[in-house]
């Protein structure tokens, strides 16, 4: 019973009315990325996920993935492996990437739309080529030209996948912690041995290989993180002329049983002398690394995205179908024995959070993904160091609150259906189930938070932080004398003050007690969330507005007015913790919290 529907209008009005691509596109001679072909990818990458991907959304779900503990081998769920055929055969997985190697190097902003679809579609399905686009990055940056000609090629065609090995057993986000080891061998590979555990679709039927990357080290590496490689471990032993062999050293032990995302499959990946070869330079393998992890970190945040736009749809469409009481202020159906529920003001409550979350946090990811674009292609030396900066800044925000904000909304969603959303048949505890994880992997909500206010605040003395203010400031400046759009100026000007000064007070804290970073930082990130979804809506509705189309400029003001007037509010409270201090969390011995 539950359904998607692209909302490939939205998209479009976001990416090109509000964010300007056209433009921008121009800017960096991406020649190919006209309206009439961004309009077509959207409209053929909607039919694909309509049609192929949500069919499967619950059948996987129920199905899970099989897994053979004598061969370590994974099947996937009935209908999965022919989808990824049709989404090889349609040219997907090169989107974005470079034409040398077999892609068509379109925008990563028209990419991050198409995987916002994908995600809202079918999220576990979504997780199979999810690290590919990572180990792209990874390879095209830091690979030998050889490695990309023989790993990043078949990648690029969905001939290949690619996973991030980077957790084990004893070590979750301190990489530091690691044990896996590489030994070197004569011929120039290396001996990968030890375990990965929580590695996204390690093994499954889909492809005739998977190209691991893993994260090891050398005998010779110094302790902590400046030690750790990273290096290329296929699945099947390939060549250096790409030639394949028999199979590597590398077997999944195990898939997870897991809240959600049943149908992808999250292994225990077993190392035993597996041949790798070294990308990068040695012991500096969380360069590398974090080229993959940044890029997963703006998906994951899609995938936040992507939930909350499936699960605003089923729960709109039945708030309008099913009756339920009678407004309070009289009945809005007579004809019928009670009123739709969408009259009742709690339910627009819940529907309106999840409408505002989606379509500004859609203006937020894809203006991230344009930084992406700027700091690939631009020739401007100046102009890639601010989008780095600018990027930096975005992608904890995104990472962070898209996905709690999908936590947030799957769950205002499935209590607009009652006991209905409760039970199975209607799909809404699914995407609930689903969400979950979102918070979690790629780094959790924590993880994001220090790196927001510790790095890119405090240690990089908030560059990305003064880039959006002047935005903001900018945006404000231009739009004084506009009487529609004034409700929103003034208190989007206080905001960004309000911002600064509360960012000047916690770095004066942090300053004296280390503790305040990690009392602060969740709180600060949320605020920064909040009122950068203000900005976006304010644009909106100036885009609105510019286009002259009345009916849209009414929706969207309406949109941006309960925004302000009910979300936006939210940061009275987060700047109310990040200012109480790390006192009350510090105060008691652990042994009193036993007591």
């Amino acid at each position: 019973m539950n359904s998607y529907k692209a909302p490939v209008g939205e998209m479009q009005f976001a990416l090109l009315d509000v964010l300007e691509a056209e433009s921008q596109y121009a800017k960096l001679g991406i020649e190919h990325a006209t309206r009439d072909i961004i309009e077509a990818v959207l409209e053929e990458g909607a039919r694909f996920n309509e049609q192929v991907l949500a069919p499967l959304n619950m059948s996987g779900d129920e199905e899970g993935c099989g897994f053979d503990k004598a061969t370590g081998q994974v099947t996937t769920p009935k209908g999965f492996k022919e989808a990824y055929t049709q989404f090889t055969d349609g040219g997907w997985p090169g989107l974005t990437a470079p034409e040398t190697y077999g892609g068509q190097h379109l925008p990563e902003s028209i990419g991050a739309l198409i995987k916002e679809m994908i995600d809202a579609a079918n999220l576990a399905w979504g997780n199979y080529p999810l690290l590919s686009h990572g180990a792209t990055e990874a390879l095209k940056h830091h690979g030998e030209e050889w490695q990309r000609e023989v790993f990043l090629r078949p990648i690029v065609e969905g001939r290949w996948t690619g996973t991030m090995c980077l957790t084990e057993p004893h070590c979750g986000s301190d990489l530091g912690l690691l044990k896996t080891r590489a030994e070197p061998r004569a011929d120039g590979t290396h001996a990968i041995s030890g375990t990965k555990i929580f590695i996204t679709a390690g093994e499954h039927d889909m492809t005739e290989n998977i190209v691991h990357l893993v994260l090891a080290r050398l005998p010779d590496a110094p302790a902590g993180t400046k030690g750790i490689s990273l290096f290329i471990v296929p699945k099947i032993r390939t060549a250096r002329d790409g030639a394949l062999g028999e199979a590597n050293a590398v077997r999944c032990g195990s898939i997870e049983h897991k809240m959600g995302i049943h149908a992808s499959a999250t292994c225990v990946m077993n190392f035993d002398e597996a041949e790798g070869y070294l990308i990068g330079q040695p012991n500096r393998g969380l360069n590398a690394m974090f080229t993959m992890m940044n890029t997963a970190r703006l998906a994951v945040g899609i995938q936040g995205l992507g939930l909350i736009e499936r699960a605003y749809q089923n729960a709109l469409k039945y708030s309008n179908e099913r009756l339920q009481m009678r407004s309070l202020s009289g009945p809005k159906a007579p004809d019928k024995p009670a009123d739709p529920l969408i009259v009742h003001p709690d339910i627009r409550r819940m529907l309106l959070t999840c409408k505002t979350l989606a379509d500004g946090g859609r203006m937020m990811a894809l203006d991230a993904a344009m930084q992406v674009d700027a700091l690939e292609r631009s020739t401007d030396e100046a102009e890639r160091r601010a989008a780095d900066e600018l990027l930096g800044f975005l992608t904890p925000i995104v990472k962070a609150c898209l996905t709690e904000w999908g936590v947030e909304c799957t769950y205002h969603a499935l209590q607009c259906f009652g006991g209905h959303g409760y039970v199975r048949e209607w799909g809404m505890e699914q995407l609930a189930r689903d969400a979950r994880i979102t918070t979690i992997y790629e780094g959790t909500t924590g993880i994001q938070a220090l790196d927001l206010l510790g790095r890119k605040v405090i240690q990089l003395q908030g560059a990305g932080l003064k880039q959006f203010l002047g935005r903001i400031v900018e945006f404000c400046s231009a739009h004084t004398q506009n009487a529609e759009l004034a409700e929103f100026i003034a208190p989007l000007a206080q905001s960004a003050q309000d911002w600064q000064q509360l960012t000047l007070e916690v770095g004066k804290r942090i300053m004296a007690d280390p503790e305040e970073l990690g009392a602060a930082s969740v709180d600060y990130l949320f605020y920064s969330g909040y009122v950068a979804l203000a900005y976006y809506w304010a644009r909106a509705v100036a885009a609105a507005q510019r286009k002259g189309d009345a009916e849209l400029f009414q929706r969207k003001r309406g949109m941006a007015r309960f925004y302000y007037g009910r979300v936006l509010t939210r940061c009275r409270l987060h700047a109310s913790n990040v200012l109480a201090g790390a006192g009350s969390l510090m105060e008691l011995d652990a042994e009193a919290f036993a007591a």
